[in-house]
């Protein structure tokens, strides 16, 4: 890459930092309780720019820097917030976030590396395991303040390439034959998406520990 391209590749970025500026500016001066619809719309859009930003500057850091992709993912990773867990046979994933309409698949780059090299980075110290048949359920879990305006349809959500990043850990196949998906939607202190993976004869349990805090539960 040229001088010439870098710095073209910097003013992008720097006007999608105005246009990030001004949504966020645009979030403020909404009308929250009788217009929540358009002040859902404006935080989608700023939430969407950001991720787009991070994106295109750790392609920077890639192409002109030493920084290598998988060390800088894993402090990606951990600046996220990504825990992960595993105990009783279930392994538990946890993202700072909720997940993307599926309409946004560029987005989804924002998450899956950083989860990707999570995960990496976990198995280096743990044993995986590596589930033949599994249920592996999303907790989609809303900030109790905010809920009623924000809750989405769960077939509109971007599941698939996060599934896709799991998979290549913890199962043989993610086939329909030997694995299950569910969706719950929760309430909680703040945004976040928990991911729970663990074998088909443990879910009965999985749901019934949780029978209290469930709100809804489908098949994926």
């Amino acid at each position: 890459m040229n001088k010439q391209q870098l710095l073209s590749k910097i003013r992008q970025v720097r006007n999608e930092v105005s246009r990030l500026d001004f949504t966020v500016g645009a979030m403020s001066d909404a009308d929250f309780e009788n217009h929540p619809d358009n002040y859902a719309s404006l935080s989608e859009d700023a939430a969407l720019l950001s991720e787009q930003i991070a994106c295109k500057l750790r392609h920077l850091i890639y192409s002109t820097t030493k920084v290598k992709k998988d060390e800088y993912l894993v402090s990606a990773a951990s600046v996220q917030g990504i825990q992960i867990h595993s105990e009783n046979g279930i392994l538990e994933i946890t993202l700072p976030c909720l997940l993307p309409k599926r309409k946004q698949r560029r987005s989804t780059e924002f998450i899956t590396d950083p989860l990707y090299f999570a995960l990496s980075q976990y198995a280096d110290g743990h044993a995986l395991p590596k589930y033949r048949q599994c249920v592996v359920c999303f907790s989609h879990i809303y900030s109790r303040d905010l809920f009623g305006i924000r809750a989405r349809d769960y077939d509109n959500l971007e599941l698939k390439a996060l599934l896709d990043v799991i998979a290549s850990f913890l199962m043989e196949d993610d086939g329909g034959l030997l694995c299950d998906a569910y969706n719950t939607t929760e309430l909680g202190q703040y945004d976040c998406t928990r991911i729970s993976v663990m074998d088909k004869n443990r879910f009965y349990d999985w749901i019934k520990e949780r029978e209290t805090r469930l709100k809804s539960i489908s098949d994926f």
